[in-house]
């Protein structure tokens, strides 16, 4: 019996163009688990008022952190998926974007082509979202490929465990004032039609401060950054806290992201360039992040064991 398992992430545009940008951001932003307005008000808004104004900000913003062979999302989603293949030799171990290329759609119909008996797809989002998970899922169903998904892994002991090293290995609080953890935000509207993105960060939190034992509530704050149009997303909002710790005497902060598994414009310009300006221009003293897994051989291991986990319990 042939197994293969399919990772997903968010995507990329193609090229840090302001074109490539605009088409990316077109398919992203009109995905109605991802704005969910009625297409009649938001297409407009959209196509003549967002697309315009942000398509040509974000390139300058990618091509900040391109690197000689494209996209780091797409190049650690890649490396992923080797280090993955190298440790289940008897699988057969692809990638895709939830947005752009490779499709998931293609790279299903590739798998099926080849006469895979089991397709397992893996989520490289640790919390579950409808505005990222629900997405793949139509996506995967809409081929109409049987298939198993993985959904969410942030209460594997596992992610948690290797959550916990990755800050213990740079938290000292001797050094730092207070750690940041950093989630990608939704809107709060969201989480009161049931999303929950919400509780599971929270729950993130909570695990990776337990097994930190210099880590409390006092010295560990969570936040969501990447809030996009006027309405309410989730507080507290990354950047008006970066303002505010300075003021209170903590000037000195550790950053960990830990709803991206991979570096990406969020981490890399966002969070590590942007809040650091903003975290600065405070009074802010020191200001350090610290990376995703990105090609990290543990998180692959532990994504092989999802999969081989999941096609042993079905």
């Amino acid at each position: 019996m042939k197994n293969s398992l399919l990772i997903v992430n968010l995507g990329t545009p193609a090229e840090p163009t302001t074109q490539a940008v605009k088409q990316y951001l077109k398919v992203f932003l009109s995905d109605p688990n991802v704005i969910q307005m009625p297409k009649w008000l938001w297409q407009p808004i959209l196509n003549h008022i967002i697309l315009p104004t942000r398509s040509w900000r974000s390139a300058t913003f990618y091509q900040h952190v391109w690197q000689p062979l494209g996209s780091p999302l797409m190049q650690y989603t890649e490396l992923q998926a080797q280090q993955i293949q190298a440790l289940l030799p008897d699988w057969q171990v692809n990638y895709a974007m939830t947005y752009g290329q490779p499709s998931i759609a293609g790279e299903l119909h590739k798998l099926q082509n080849a006469g895979v008996d089991n397709i397992v797809v893996l989520p490289l989002f640790p919390q579950y979202s409808t505005t990222t998970t629900k997405s793949i899922v139509d996506q995967v169903e809409a081929t109409g490929i049987p298939t198993q998904i993985i959904t969410d892994f942030y209460q594997h002991e596992r992610y948690q465990q290797l959550l916990a090293k990755t800050v213990a290995n740079q938290w000292d609080p001797d050094k730092y004032d207070q750690l940041l953890v950093s989630y990608h935000g939704i809107p709060s509207s969201y989480v009161r039609k049931g999303d929950p993105y919400l509780q599971q960060c929270t729950d993130t939190t909570t695990n990776l401060m337990s097994l930190v034992p210099s880590l409390n509530r006092d010295n560990v704050t969570q936040v969501f950054q990447s809030k996009f149009g006027p309405m309410p997303w989730l507080k507290p909002y990354l950047r008006p806290t970066l303002q505010q710790l300075p003021v209170l005497g903590k000037r000195r902060v550790l950053i960990v992201a830990p709803s991206f598994v991979a570096d990406c414009l969020e981490t890399l310009e966002e969070i590590s360039v942007q809040g650091y300006q903003t975290f600065g221009s405070a009074g802010g003293e020191l200001y350090d992040v610290v990376p995703s897994f990105n090609d990290s051989a543990d998180f692959s291991s532990f994504l092989a064991q999802l999969a081989t986990d999941e096609v042993a319990h079905d």
